[in-house]
């Protein structure tokens, strides 16, 4: 029987050192967004997380032309006809709404997404205060809302960005 068992045992070894070795969880995630009720917006966002930050691609469609409020939500939860099922932004640790590149913000806080004259709209950040799969800031399972109007990044606690227009939930790749 100990025949048997050392070569199962080796191999849960090697298995559980290789997810040590990598933090034990995936670096890159995605989000396909899909319209709310009345809506046309949609797109995709990946976020891959690099040197103790986490960088954020996003293309989105079906906008009207300007910017738009861009959050990771709390619940990875889509279901509603207008998104409130995904809750308020992904706050873990406190913070006052902001700019996520000026002082304290929520976790959830990222750039706006600023729509061409065909409704089209790209963004390309590093956010920090966010992780992928592991601890307190981690954004698997939340959910990422594009909003109607710009985010002002002031009004408490949401930027007075306006409507859901697009919802999707952060999955690992």
């Amino acid at each position: 029987m100990k025949k048997f068992l050392q070569p199962a045992v080796a191999s849960l070894a090697v298995l559980l050192a290789g997810c040590a070795g990598s933090g034990g969880y995936s670096t890159t995630a995605e989000a396909v967004l899909a319209p709310t009720k009345g809506n046309a917006v949609q797109g995709k966002v990946t976020f891959r997380e690099e040197e103790g930050k986490v960088l954020v691609t996003a293309s989105v469609s079906g906008l009207t032309p300007g910017a738009h409020g861009f959050h990771i939500h709390e619940k990875g939860d889509c279901s509603a006809p207008d998104a409130t099922s995904a809750g308020g932004h992904f706050n873990p640790h406190g913070k006052p709404h902001g700019h996520p590149g000026h002082g304290e913000h929520h976790a959830g806080d990222m750039p706006e997404l600023v729509a061409d004259a065909s409704g089209n709209a790209s963004l390309s950040a590093s956010l920090s205060g966010i992780t992928i799969g592991g601890g307190a800031a981690n954004i698997i399972g939340r959910g990422v809302i594009v909003h109607a109007a710009p985010d002002d990044f002031k009004t408490q606690p949401t930027g007075n960005s306006g409507a859901r227009v697009a919802c999707g939930v952060i999955a690992a790749r």
